[in-house]
């Protein structure tokens, strides 16, 4: 187990006032992003690159480390941009760097070897094996998936001696992060870019079987509430996490402020043996800052109807009572919550026509007295004039408190301040003896010790010998340092004097000494440019297969038994197979051999601890290869001598990834599908031809969720223990709010696929790919058809490969011959970033 004493609380920063409520409420290391891109959280107002030596003073001093997200996918002309960032990162002496690309993460190896590498929760790690291979990359740190619960973090941190970052606090995503392609395929707008538009805080309606099905006032089905473990953390520490890290760069600096300070009490608080739980008011406080409503995330297990209980998905603050009657631009409520003039209310619900009204509290009234205050019961509340005018509120509506102005004030205090509250620890030890200079050491958790030698040598006291609390008085006027004076040790021989003018001028050369012991170093980076190195490696790599003339190949996915049949019919030679249920892979297994064809078993998109028995089941089936989609399958396949591919979910966007799935054993790898045309030629240019395989048509993975809306919605139970299995009988759409009914698929581990309902088609980047050398091409089959439309769609690929068909006919027939049309999706120039808006 990790040692508890080095338990770290990490904080977002996504911008100055930030980064100060994070340090002055107790944070130990801050992260954030640059406005250079390659982050996350583009919408921040995050750091100018220009800044980065300034933000990395200010927290040094104070003892914080500072961690830089490049967290996002990398395109092929974005490395050289990237590597100049991070000789920037380098030079300023950040602490780490948080990634999400696995060629990102070779690429900074390369260009600063003593720069850290954490693996961002972008990189969607749920075991150990994954951990593991990601150790050969680098990395000295991940951070694990919000998916994973207490049990299965303690059997990762068992299994591997990489140090674990778990999120405690904030908002949560449907998708597994780096996983979510719901943007990108329907606006063009990538998760995996920083670009989120929140399409999962949407409604949806439910359509089973083809009817509609009434939930009656649940319709936010992908909505998470917002994480809050601050009453886990003991727990937390004991499964062996070395860092707990709160959700929020888009947030408030009060929002900072106040979950910081909360989570700095429990951490102390468990370190000292004791368990430090949320009362009513700290409660109330921390949804106050920004709350969905608070729920355990995964840590406790799946429990899909508290994660998303679907009623709403904006924040609303606190839930204060009820209203019982309106009359003008007054309110009578029964508060279950104190109230006070000039918070911040709304009302909300069914009632209002599903909006809702705010406002501020202009007066309040019990028994017909004015008041400032209301804890609970009946209470008059008058809203600021014309809040309610023309608006239809009635009894039953729920009152949610939304900002509480002395909060505000309260926790601003805590950091916009001139001179910082926050002081780093130092132990001082004094040596003085009569006839002898005056020595002093001092120590500091982040630099060596230092020592000083007055030039005054100690004569004998006649009145006032030097005393311990003589040095502590005087060494510990440290106001207007960043320094505290914690422990102060004495050796004092021969009753020695000192004048208070001599220990006064050592106290500031203490004082800056200190500060050029602890100041921010440049890290050492290669002279030689890495990344065209790198590029040129790749592109010599095998190079005679980029002028290879063979024939192109279409691999077709089948999802079922019945697809497979079709496929096999059409000639196919080259399938995948990926079924609800793997019970079924023997008998696909044998059809495939029987056609003379190859097959490859496609793994589930994410292996969590105790699920190694798939892999299992898969192998026995003795088919021609795997198609993986995590790095576990691949470890599990690269022991196991098996053949296979590396598929879309290992994200690769340039080159240097794709590299290091090919060092890793994979015979080819998949192209993102967050690339679009121009990056997806891009991509091909760099690399030896036999290496991309290509998918041209599908219907986008949109979502990829361990929630199960089946269970959420379709079954009394809360987990895949008592559920039933409704997937097993049920054929499930979603539909958003312009219409679309999207598919629903849930696979063996229980996890949901949110597929978009429109196929897309990249059947007119075939040709200029084909030019570029590339021959591996797929076909992807999502719902049961009629079998001649199944043998026409493939039929029209394999004559579009052979050159046969023309990609702009491919295309209009697939428009005539499908009812709701066909998309280019993440293939068309140019694209509406909006349309998901």
């Amino acid at each position: 187990m990790r040692e508890l004493s080095k338990i770290e609380l990490l904080a977002p920063a996504g911008n100055w006032e930030c980064a100060r409520a994070a340090v002055e409420n107790g944070a130990d290391a801050i992260y954030f992003g640059l406005d250079v891109g390659f982050n996350a959280r583009v919408r921040a107002a995050n750091f100018h690159v220009r800044e980065l030596p300034q933000l990395m003073r200010m927290l040094h001093r104070q003892g914080v480390l500072g961690y830089v997200t490049l967290n996002t996918l990398v395109f092929t002309d974005e490395l050289p941009r990237l590597e100049e960032n991070v000789r920037q990162l380098a030079d300023a002496g950040v602490d780490a760097v948080l990634v999400q690309d696995l060629g990102v993460a070779r690429l900074i190896r390369e260009i600063c070897p003593s720069l850290v590498v954490h693996a961002s929760t972008q990189m969607t790690l749920t075991d150990a094996s994954a951990i593991e291979a990601v150790r050969e990359l680098g990395v000295q740190r991940v951070v694990l998936a919000r998916e994973l619960s207490l049990k299965e973090i303690r059997t990762i941190a068992a299994e591997s001696a990489m140090p674990l970052e778990v999120f405690v606090h904030g908002a949560l995503c449907v998708a597994y992060s780096g996983q979510c392609l719901t943007s990108e395929s329907l606006g063009g707008r990538s998760a995996n870019r920083g670009q989120c538009a929140q399409a999962c805080r949407l409604p949806y309606e439910v359509v089973c079987d083809g009817e509609d099905r009434d939930l009656g006032d649940v319709k936010y089905l992908l909505s998470p509430q917002d994480l809050a473990a601050h009453d886990l953390v003991p727990e937390l520490l004991a499964a062996g996490v070395c860092s707990l890290k709160i959700e929020g760069r888009l947030k408030t600096p009060e929002y900072v402020a106040n979950t910081c300070g909360h989570y700095r009490q429990a951490i102390d608080a468990a370190l000292a043996g004791e368990h430090r739980r949320l009362d009513a008011v700290q409660q109330r406080e921390l949804e106050l800052s920004f709350s969905r409503g608070f729920s355990p995330g995964w840590l406790e297990g799946c429990d899909h109807k508290r994660l998303v209980p679907g009623l709403s998905s904006a924040k609303r603050g606190v839930l204060i009572g009820t209203i019982l009657d309106t009359r003008g631009d007054s309110l009578k409520v029964d508060l279950s919550a104190p109230l006070t003039v000039g918070d911040g209310i709304v009302l909300s619900g069914d009632r209002i026509g599903g909006n809702e009204i705010g406002g501020r509290v202009y007066e309040l009234y019990q028994q017909g007295l004015r008041i400032d205050e209301a804890t609970e019961g009946e209470t008059i509340v008058v809203l600021q004039r014309e809040s309610l005018l023309d608006k239809q509120v009635s009894a039953g509506v729920q009152l949610w408190k939304t900002d509480d102005p002395r909060l505000t004030r309260r926790l601003r205090k805590t950091f916009d301040v001139a001179d910082p509250t926050k002081r780093v620890p130092i132990e001082v030890h004094v040596k003085a003896s009569v006839g002898q200079p005056l020595a002093v050491e001092v120590r500091v958790a982040d630099a060596p010790p230092q020592t000083l030698v007055s030039e005054h040598i100690a004569e004998a006291a006649r009145k006032h010998p030097l005393s311990t609390e003589v040095l502590t008085e005087q060494l510990s006027r440290l106001g207007g340092t960043v320094y505290r004076l914690q422990a102060l040790t004495a050796e004092l021989q021969g009753a020695p004097m000192v004048p208070l003018s001599v220990l006064g001028a050592l106290r500031h050369e203490l004082i800056k000494r200190l500060d050029q012991a602890r100041i921010t170093r440049p890290l050492p980076c290669t002279e030689e440019l890495q990344t065209t190195r790198m590029l040129a490696a790749v592109s010599n790599a095998h190079g005679a297969s980029l002028g290879d003339e063979k024939q192109s190949t279409l691999r077709v996915l089948c999802r079922s038994l019945t697809q497979l049949e079709v496929v096999l019919e059409a000639g196919a030679k080259d399938v995948v197979v990926d079924f609800h249920d793997i019970r079924q892979y023997r008998q696909a297994v044998q059809l495939a051999r029987q056609a003379g064809a190859h097959i490859a078993l496609a793994t589930l998109r994410i292996h969590k601890p105790g699920e190694d028995g798939l892999f299992l089941a898969l192998a026995k089936q003795q088919a021609d290869s795997w198609l993986v989609r995590n790095l576990s399958a691949l470890r599990f396949c690269q022991q196991q001598q098996l053949p296979f591919a590396a598929d879309f979910s290992l994200n690769v966007t340039n080159p240097l990834t794709a590299e290091q799935l090919i060092q890793w054993g994979a015979t080819r790898v998949t192209a993102s599908y967050d690339l679009n045309r121009d990056q997806l030629c891009e991509l091909a240019q760099h690399l030896p031809a036999d290496w991309l395989e290509v998918v041209v048509h599908q219907h986008m993975p949109m979502f990829h969720m361990e929630h199960c809306v089946f269970c959420s919605v379709l079954s009394p139970g809360k987990d895949k223990s008592d559920c039933g299995r409704p997937c097993d009988r049920h054929d499930v759409q979603l539909r958003d709010r312009v219409g679309a009914e999207h598919v629903l698929h849930a696979d063996i581990g229980c996890r949901n696929t949110l597929y978009n309902s429109t196929a897309q088609s990249g059947a007119e980047a075939v040709e200029p790919l084909q030019q570029l050398g590339i021959r591996h091409f797929r076909v992807e089959l999502l719902r049961d058809a009629p079998r001649e439309e199944v043998l026409e769609l493939v039929q029209m690929y394999r004559d579009l490969l052979d050159g046969k068909l023309a990609g702009d006919a491919v295309w209009r027939q697939l428009n005539a011959h499908n009812r709701v049309g066909v998309t280019r999706g993440t293939l068309e120039q140019p694209r509406n970033p909006l349309a998901i808006l």
